[in-house]
């Protein structure tokens, strides 16, 4: 019994073959969004990749660009086979194509639903290369004066400013690190020098942070040095008092972020496969309806379309059927050492000569 079947009229042929070819126009503009959308995202991945760790992540861009190119192609052939569909007589140089095509683009759809599932499963490896990237990003703070690492001051204050955000975790991380560098600081210090002894890696930790932690909105002059000293400073408690420090780590700052383009993205390609499946439904039930009309002769005639042509379980159970049969036709008789013409008798004798030449046998004389 067939899934679904439609019974189409010669004007709903016609019509259902128009609307095909709009839609899948339609659907080409929608894989030029997919590869527009996964540019996107691989662009903003690698605005800030110094801050982030050598991870795959780059896996989900790349694969919806890819999908979004293959999508235009796909769609483009889908939309010249509805239009010559509209005739009958042109749907024959289609015929043997048009299964092939829909199998091609049923698997290239799931793969637009498994690029939209993985929007969304991508946190994790987002969240684990930000983790270690912001923390070698602040631990080379410092290192303003090295080659290949110069510029990562200024980016890391700059991430603080735009995203509001402090240390990798909070602004408490600056206080594991040594974020000056010892050029700018006076080692005739006692101060300086106990710090240094203090530390057993030797390094010079104060309980500061960068100027760009500060809270511009905090009506409170800044307080970056000192933080965790309330004498240091006039009416402070840090215990009680609301710090002028952006509270919250830059990690879940810069992860919240892409994990709302993520989110936004994830959606969209989820929405153009729902699109994408209904398109390829319709191409199905025109390629059946129209070997119908085939095999009843009459172009006027009405016809049925189907999903399939039998149920799920037969089909899946004729499919396999299928598979075991090719897996046999390509076995080798081994029992024969792999010569197919090992038992094959022979139809006549001849006689051999010196050197393997046959010689000519004398004619029958009635």
């Amino acid at each position: 019994m067939a899934v679904l079947p439609v019974k189409f009229t010669k004007t709903k042929r016609d019509k259902l073959a128009q609307v095909l070819w709009i839609l899948n126009w339609i659907s080409v503009i929608t894989g030029a969004i997919l590869f527009s959308l996964g540019l996107f995202l691989k662009v903003e991945i690698n605005k800030r990749k110094e801050l982030m760790a050598e991870r795959d992540i780059q896996y989900v861009p790349n694969m919806l660009i890819a999908v979004g190119l293959i999508a235009c192609a796909i769609n483009f052939l889908g939309g010249k086979i509805c239009y010559d569909c509209v005739d009958t007589t042109k749907f024959l140089r289609w015929k043997l194509i048009m299964l092939p095509y829909i199998v091609c683009t049923f698997f290239f759809t799931s793969c637009i639903l498994v690029g939209a599932l993985m929007c969304y499963s991508m946190r994790g490896e987002l969240e684990e290369s930000l983790d270690l990237g912001l923390s070698a990003a602040l631990k080379f703070y410092k290192d303003t004066d090295t080659p290949g690492r110069c510029f990562l001051k200024r980016t890391v204050d700059l991430l603080q400013i735009e995203f509001h955000c402090c240390g990798n975790n909070g602004y408490k991380d600056w206080f594991q690190i040594q974020w000056i560098s010892n050029r700018y600081l006076d080692m005739s210090s006692k101060e300086v020098v106990d710090r240094f002894r203090s530390n057993v890696e030797g390094k010079y930790l104060r309980d500061g942070v960068p100027f760009s932690c500060c809270n511009v909105n905090s009506p409170r002059p800044c307080i970056q040095s000192q933080i965790s000293n309330n004498s240091a400073h006039f009416n402070y408690d840090h215990v009680t008092e609301q710090l002028n420090l952006w509270p919250r780590g830059c990690r879940q700052a810069l992860l919240d972020h892409y994990t709302h383009i993520m989110q936004s993205i994830g959606l969209t390609v989820l929405v153009i496969w729902v699109f994408e499946l209904s398109v390829l439904t319709g191409v199905r039930y025109l390629q059946t309806a129209l070997e119908n009309v085939l095999r009843q002769g009459d172009p006027e005639s009405e016809s049925d379309g189907w999903l399939l042509e039998n149920s799920f379980m037969e089909t899946a159970r004729s499919n396999l059927n299928i598979i075991k049969n090719l897996g046999k036709c390509n076995q080798v008789d081994t029992a024969n050492n792999g010569d197919p013409n090992i038992n094959v008798p022979c139809t006549s004798k001849a006689t051999y000569g010196p050197d393997n030449v046959p010689l000519q046998q004398p004619a029958v004389t009635s």
